[in-house]
């Protein structure tokens, strides 16, 4: 009995080593995405457990018709795949502010808060490059946040040095 407690205790430890991933302990890069209408944001990634990560994204948009600020903070969850290939999601919130003007026709502003998710896939390089897809879910508090029911989806790629 107490041998094939062994084993299997023995068993089931190998089995978590075999799955656990390393997940790098910095990640510095852009993330192309909707955001709202600010488009790229500058992403940093922080390692906090062995699994998890905390993610803040900022985002800014200056030309002649828009302009605004956007900024998210994320808790991940980062599960592996298969080698280098990992899933991950978590949640977070952010702020964000803009401001456009349509030349004549209706000038808006608006600042708000906002809950977020986020669901994405990643893969690691053997070299100093962590690339990704996500989906991120964003629910808006303000007074004319998110026109759609105050729900936007943001769909992004991202790009990052990993250190």
């Amino acid at each position: 009995m107490k041998t094939r407690f062994l084993i299997v205790i023995a068993l089931f430890g190998f089995t978590l080593s075999t799955t656990a991933q390393e997940i790098a302990e910095n990640a510095i890069g852009l993330r192309l995405g909707d955001a709202n209408g600010i488009g790229a944001s500058i992403s940093y990634q922080r390692a906090i457990l062995e699994n998890n990560r905390l993610e803040v994204d900022f985002g800014w948009s200056n030309d002649r018709d828009y302009n605004g600020i956007k900024a998210v903070g994320l808790f991940q969850w980062v599960k592996p795949i298969q080698g280098d290939f990992n899933w991950y999601f978590g949640a977070g919130a952010g702020f964000a502010s803009y401001k456009f003007d349509s030349r004549g026709n209706r000038n808006y502003n608006d600042s708000f808060v906002f809950a977020s998710g986020d669901i994405g896939v990643e893969y690691k390089f053997d070299f100093p490059l962590l690339l990704s897809l996500d989906l991120r879910p964003e629910l808006g508090f303000g007074d004319g946040a998110y026109d759609n029911n105050n729900l936007d989806i943001d769909v992004g790629v991202s790009a990052r040095y990993t250190f």
